[in-house]
């Protein structure tokens, strides 16, 4: 099987996060509500998780509730700076985690995913590390995340230059994820969307959040540097375009196969037909 390309450099991007991490409180609205979103779900499904690994979550774990039924919490990023002060930590690439099969009853992913080279050969050693039946959760950025800002680059650096560079990386789509979900053999995949827009009066300031983030490109194919009057153009024309900026986040949810788990029917399996549905209703 041919391995996927190598879009993103991973050593990169665990630097920025490094650099990141010292401020990152103050840039982290996105990734605290996608972690309210994840206690929401934990408390409804109504289980006791005795073992947990959180990925790229920092101190936010701390926020769940009793209701959330999580026991020990095992913290893991690829940036130490990251998960320096979380108990039970260590640092580790989503792309070769280090933890032995069936031994979490839960893992949750907050916003990492999207930064990853092979995301089916992730979601496959994460479904791994579960014991069966253990619950696999997470929040990603998807494709309309940054288009405004993507849009206003392009744009302003084709009438200046007369060329262009990719400068932001690509997002999946909500279905790309539904199918790495199933590739990668989790059972009961459900994938859904959180529709974000952030208005941004000055847009140096989404600059300021995504660099607080420690989300600015990694992309392995560089670009040329970005001139400054490139740059104060895309800047005019996001204000142009109404200033504000569209961040699809979008949640995972599947489960380790066990036998308990209920079957989908085979086709041809029901017992009642659509046409006598139908009848019925008149």
């Amino acid at each position: 099987m041919t391995a996927p390309p190598a879009i993103f450099n991973r050593r990169v991007y665990a630097q920025r996060r490094d650099r990141a991490a010292k401020n990152f409180a103050a840039h982290a609205f996105l990734h605290e509500r996608a972690f309210d979103d994840i206690i929401d779900r934990l408390e409804t499904v109504k289980r006791d998780f005795p073992n947990a690994l959180f990925m790229g979550a920092g101190d936010l774990p701390q926020k769940m509730s009793p209701a959330c039924g999580v026991g020990k919490i095992f913290n893991t990023d690829i940036a130490g700076n990251r998960v320096a002060l979380c108990d039970l930590s260590f640092v580790a690439d989503d792309e070769a985690l280090p933890v032995a099969p069936r031994t979490m009853n839960l893992i949750v992913s907050l916003l990492t995913l999207h930064m990853v080279n092979d995301v089916v050969g992730a979601l496959t050693q994460a479904r791994m590390a579960l014991k069966p039946d253990g619950l696999f959760v997470a929040a990603t950025f998807g494709e309309e995340t940054l288009s405004t800002l993507r849009q206003a680059l392009y744009k302003a650096e084709a009438e200046v230059t007369g060329g262009v560079s990719a400068r932001i990386a690509p997002f999946a789509t909500i279905q790309d994820y539904g199918q790495a979900l199933g590739r990668a053999g989790f059972a009961l995949p459900v994938v859904d969307i959180d529709k974000v827009r952030v208005n941004y009066s000055d847009p140096f300031k989404l600059l300021q959040d995504i660099r607080g983030m420690g989300e600015t490109s990694v992309l392995r194919q560089g670009a040329r540097p970005l001139r400054r009057d490139v740059l104060m153009k895309a800047m005019d024309l996001f204000l142009e375009n109404g200033g504000s900026e569209k961040f699809d986040i979008v949640y995972l949810t599947g489960w380790a196969p066990h036998a308990s788990q209920q079957k989908p029917l085979k086709p041809g399996a029901g017992k009642s037909s659509l046409e006598d549905a139908v009848k019925g209703l008149g």
